[in-house]
C-alpha cells in the first residue's frame, strides 16, 4: 500500500518537555522504532511533519538577534531541513540500509488573497503565561492568543494551492524510496502577476498538506500520528467515548476542538472523499496496529 503517514508534534516534543536537541533526539528513535513494522510489512511511505515548537522558538531568537529577523518561510525552510536530517537519522538507525530514505523540502503555493493573511489563527512556538503577554506584545508586536491554560503566538495559516516538485516525490515513491517531505506544512509561497514564485509569511497546516500530497498521490491510506489513542466524541466531558470506525458522512454530525483535533477530521474527510481511500487517527506507537483496524480512529467514505 501506499501511505502518507503525518507525524504530529509529539514525534519531536511531549507536552511539557524543553526544547532540546536531547529531548527531540529521544522522541524521533521513539517515533522510528514505531514505524519499523509499517516499513517491514514493505508499504510505500511518504513522511510529512509539524515544526510549530521549533518554528516558534526560531521566531523569538532571531527577534531577539538580527535587527531584520528572518521571515517566516525562511524559518520553515530551516525547521524543516534540520527536522527532515533528524528524522531520516533515526530512521537510518532503526531500518539499516534495507531503504533508501530522502529528505525534501516542499515548497507550497498559497493564495495571497486568501483570508487567513488578514486572520492569524495558526499558533506555533512556546506556551506563555498571561504575566507575560503584555510584555511579548510589546517587544515582538506579535498576536497572541490562548492555547489551553497559557497564550501563544498565532500567525497566517493560508490553505495550501499547490505542492511544488510533487513530480519528484512520485517519482521517487514509486521507486521504493521513503520519502520526508513537507516539513511544517511545507514553504509557503505565492506567485506574482508574472508567474515568478516568492516567499511568504505564514505557516502551512500540516495535516491539510498532508491530506492534499495523499490525495495527489493517490494514497491508500493517510495516517495521522498524534498524542491521544483516538477521535473521542464529547472530549473533555463524563460523556467521552472514543470513536473506532466512523464515514465522511457521519462526521457532519460531530463537532471537535477547532485547535486541535477538528483540522485533522476536516483534513482526513477531505482525503477520504477524494480518493475512497482510508484514514486513520491515533497514537504513534500505534502506527501498525490502526492500519490492522485494531486501535486508533478508522474514517472510511462509508
Amino acid at each position: 500500500m501506499r501511505i502518507v503517514v503525518a507525524l504530529g508534534g509529539n514525534a519531536l516534543l511531549q507536552r511539557g518537555e524543553a526544547l532540546s536537541a536531547d529531548n527531540q533526539a529521544h522522541n524521533l528513535a521513539i517515533a522510528a522504532r514505531a514505524l519499523v513494522p509499517v516499513f517491514s510489512a514493505g508499504h510505500q511511505v511518504i513522511l510529512t511533519h509539524g515544526n510549530g515548537p521549533q518554528v516558534g522558538l526560531l521566531a523569538a531568537r532571531s527577534e531577539q538577534a538580527a535587527e531584520t529577523p528572518p521571515t517566516l518561510d525562511m524559518l520553515d525552510a530551516e525547521t524543516a531541513g534540520m527536522i527532515g536530517y533528524a528524522l531520516a537519522q533515526s530512521l537510518r538507525n532503526a531500518i539499516g540500509n534495507s531503504r533508501e530514505i530522502v529528505t525534501l523540502l516542499s515548497e507550497v503555493v498559497v493564495d495571497p488573497q486568501d483570508p487567513a493573511f488578514a486572520m492569524p489563527t495558526k499558533p506555533i512556538g512556546c506556551v506563555y503565561p498571561e504575566a507575560e503577554v503584555a510584555g511579548i506584545r510589546a517587544r515582538h508586536g506579535w498576536p497572541l492568543a490562548r492555547d489551553g491554560k497559557g497564550w501563544r503566538r498565532v500567525v497566517p495559516s493560508p490553505k495550501p494551492v499547490e505542492i511544488l516538485g510533487l513530480g519528484a516525490i512520485r517519482l521517487l515513491v514509486e521507486h521504493d524510496v521513503i520519502v520526508i517531505c513537507l516539513g511544517g506544512g511545507g514553504i509557503p509561497v505565492i506567485r506574482d502577476s508574472d508567474g515568478q514564485i516568492h516567499g511568504t509569511e505564514a505557516v502551512i497546516d500540516k495535516d491539510r498538506a498532508s491530506a492534499m500530497l495523499a490525495s495527489e498521490l493517490k494514497a491508500d491510506w493517510l495516517l495521522m500520528l498524534t498524542d491521544v489513542d483516538a477521535v473521542y466524541a464529547g472530549w473533555g466531558t463524563v460523556q467521552a467515548r472514543a470513536i473506532r470506525t466512523i464515514s465522511v458522512r457521519e462526521l457532519a454530525h460531530h463537532s471537535f476542538e477547532a485547535g486541535s483535533m477538528a483540522p485533522k477530521m476536516e483534513a482526513t474527510a477531505a482525503f477520504v472523499t477524494a480518493t475512497g481511500g482510508q484514514a486513520g487517527i491515533g497514537r504513534l506507537q500505534d502506527a501498525s496496529s490502526i492500519l490492522e483496524g485494531s486501535a486508533g480512529t478508522r474514517v472510511s467514505f462509508t
